[in-house]
């Protein structure tokens, strides 16, 4: 056991679009980050200290058997003076936690409560952020193109999944289907955001996205398609509503993280249908040359 005297906690809050999460990490002497367990219980809005300490004993199980890491050097038992109420203070058990530990307990939390869900979605959102890392650096339109083929394919396996849950019909799918545009569109319908993004006739709103806004459906997509199946959801309406919050999380996310909400983003000048009929004339003239190019015999 070790206690902790001498730390300091960063500022942070929603004004100056730092996380909740990053807002109670704390420093220790040789500026290494870590969370108290203590503390992040709080965040999460676990009111029982026991119910907590077992989704901590679940993620201790889960980085043992990740080996990739030493639990001890991840989750350090600890003691800290915790207030109790009138002013006064306990000394009582805690923990030490690294920011792997932390994501840990995300994973093994109890996804039912609002602030677990966000901080799943946060982890989330962080490690997709870094996969996209490398696409940042193509042109606006070569991303696009790259993130409209990952939600066709990605959309396909929503679908099973959410067939699987008990969403059968074609109308029933639509519904589903706009349950995540509602949460992440704060309410707007399909309908609705074809009309605030100015499109007309039979124009698909995920034709017309910029490349940061189709980055947040797919997160929407893949988050609930994983939710769907993790949590075995069982029925249309508790489908729709798993959909539903998993949009309004990353719309919370994203606002977190100081973004434009979906809505606001603008409408690019050409569709995906656009830029693929480019992109296929520039391979075009690309392989166009070789076909026409002397054959030398070997000697």
């Amino acid at each position: 056991m070790m206690n902790e005297d001498t730390t300091q906690t960063t500022q942070g809050s929603l004004g100056d679009h730092r996380s909740p999460f990053e807002a109670i990490k704390q420093f220790d002497d040789n500026g290494n980050e870590w969370w108290s367990a203590r503390a992040l219980s709080k965040l999460l809005e676990y009111s029982q200290w026991q119910t907590f300490k077992a989704a901590i004993e679940r993620a201790m199980v889960a980085c043992a058997n990740g080996n990739v890491a030493k639990v001890d050097d991840h989750f350090i038992a600890i003691h800290e003076m915790v207030p109790i109420g009138s002013g006064a203070k306990r000394d009582l058990p805690s923990y030490r936690l690294s920011r792997y530990a932390c994501y840990l307990i995300f994973e093994n939390g109890d996804s039912s409560k609002p602030m677990v869900a966000l901080a799943q979605s946060y982890f989330a959102l962080q490690t997709r952020r870094q996969e996209l890392a490398d696409l940042a650096l193509l042109p606006e339109s070569r991303q696009r193109l790259y993130l409209r083929q990952q939600v066709r394919v990605d959309n396909k396996d929503l679908s099973a999944a959410a067939q699987d849950a008990g969403v059968q019909t074609p109308a029933e799918h639509a519904v589903f289907q706009d349950q995540g545009y509602k949460g992440l569109y704060n309410g707007l319908s399909r309908r609705g955001i074809h009309k605030r993004k100015g499109l007309t006739g039979v124009q698909d709103i995920l034709d017309n996205m910029q490349s940061t806004e189709l980055a947040a459906n797919w997160f929407r997509i893949t988050q609930t398609t994983d939710k769907l199946r993790r949590e075995a959801i069982e029925g249309k309406d508790n489908a729709n509503r798993a959909h539903r919050d998993v949009g309004r999380v990353v719309r919370e996310s994203i606002a977190q993280l100081g973004g434009a909400m979906p809505e606001d983003l603008p409408t690019p000048e050409k569709s995906i249908q656009q830029l693929e009929r480019e992109q296929a004339q520039r391979d075009l003239l690309q392989i166009q040359p070789a076909l026409f190019q002397e054959i030398v015999p070997e000697e």
